[in-house]
């Protein structure tokens, strides 16, 4: 599995997408808390405009240039063979990510992403997983709010109860802060593409390996008030549910029967109602070309709200387990969840695959699966709570 991830390889770490709006932001907190000795380099189509963002970082003289286009695969291949561990913030990911993977799985490279597509990580899976195994790459998705706080708060909870006994975890998302034209653009996308969904999803169920002796669940809850946490509970049909699933697949530590709600948490029933017929709106809207691509111009990709505005936001994910006679409430909290947080996540997890001591896997793994223990520690010393509320 080592064979191909050698140390002499000129980079530890290459983001790729650096240009971009989240892609700069995760380049200065490299920058800004990268150790002495990485090796990092910027990647992306235009090489003046990477050297122009080198310049801008603080004490980056070292940082690598490398110029590479999804359009291109052999300067992918480059780029793969250049590094230990490839971040990538190219999205919509359905759209430009495939071969970039399929260069990393090739080259035995870790490679991460921001995605929260299903199908993405689902035809992903389907034509990547298998060769990755055999090279030792790691394929990490979602590595961003989508789906860090999700998929490590879960984790940390269940470490806070019983082993070997079934196990209820339910999730509470709480957000302030605007989103960016990426991950509009994205949503977007995924709303109008069901159909491809569905086929993705099934044709890695039919390659996927069936569970056995244990079950691990994460049904779409019903809308209700939570008075666990004081609020009204809509279901979120984001990537997030689904990537704690296979986490809970892959970890004995879940326990034999595991179960995992997700849920947006909103205090005001009008403004709960509000929000779940604009969400349904605006998947109605994204189902007509022409309106996709007038929303789509309303919010270009790698645009993104001011400093100021992501000074004000922030973020809570309430989770509620039980298990052996036992409840905890837990939480993740932190800043601003779609820009600061989420650069600060994504370099956090490129720097822990390329330094850390993590458990030996290989393909496409979760958050939790590849880096568990070792991120979390990373994510509490940057900043990013994780605490225990109460427990009975």
């Amino acid at each position: 599995m080592s064979g191909l991830k050698t140390a002499d390889r000129p980079y530890d770490i290459v983001l790729f997408g650096a240009t971009g709006f989240v892609g700069e932001l995760t380049a200065r907190y490299l920058a800004a808390h990268a150790p002495d000795g990485l090796r990092w380099a910027i990647a992306g189509r235009g090489e003046e405009k990477l050297r122009r963002l080198r310049d801008r970082l603080p004490a980056a003289r070292d940082v690598g240039v490398l110029v590479a286009d999804v359009s291109d695969p052999a300067s992918l291949r480059a780029l793969a063979e250049h590094a230990r561990v490839v971040a990538t913030t190219v999205g919509p990911y359905v759209r430009y990510g495939d071969a970039l993977v399929a260069a990393c799985a090739e080259a035995g490279t870790d490679c991460l992403d921001l995605t929260g597509e299903p199908e993405f990580v689902d035809l992903t899976y389907v034509r990547h997983d298998a060769r990755a195994r055999e090279t030792g790459a790691r394929l990490v998705h979602a590595c961003g709010f989508d789906s860090v706080p999700h998929d490590l708060g879960v984790y940390f909870t269940v470490r806070q109860l019983p082993e070997g006994v079934p196990l209820t975890v339910d999730g509470f998302v709480s957000v302030g802060a605007a989103f960016s034209g990426g991950t509009f653009a994205s949503a977007l996308g995924q709303f109008a593409r069901g159909r491809q969904l569905r086929a993705a999803a099934l044709e890695r169920r039919r390659h996927e390996p069936r569970l056995v002796g244990r079950r691990a669940a994460a049904p779409t809850g019903a809308p209700r008030f939570a008075g666990e946490v004081g609020a009204w509970a809509l279901p979120l049909p984001t990537i997030d549910a689904q990537v704690v699933r296979r986490s809970a697949k892959a970890l004995d530590r879940y326990g034999p029967d595991f179960r995992y709600r997700h849920y947006a948490a909103v205090r005001r029933l009008p403004v709960a109602v509000g929000g779940a017929a604009a969400v349904g709106a605006l998947v109605a809207a994204a189902q007509v070309p022409a309106v996709r691509r007038w929303l789509s111009g309303r919010l270009e990709p790698g645009s993104g709200p001011s400093a100021e505005r992501r000074a004000r936001s922030w973020f809570s994910v309430r989770f509620v387990g039980e298990g052996g006679g036992r409840t905890v409430f837990t939480e993740v909290a932190g800043g601003d969840p779609g820009y600061e947080e989420t650069a600060k996540m994504f370099a956090e997890a490129a720097l822990c695959l390329a330094l850390d001591r993590l458990p030996p896997t290989a393909g496409q793994v979760t958050t939790a699966v590849a880096m568990g223990d070792a991120l979390t520690g990373r994510l509490r010393r940057a900043g990013i709570g994780f605490r225990v509320a109460a427990s009975r």
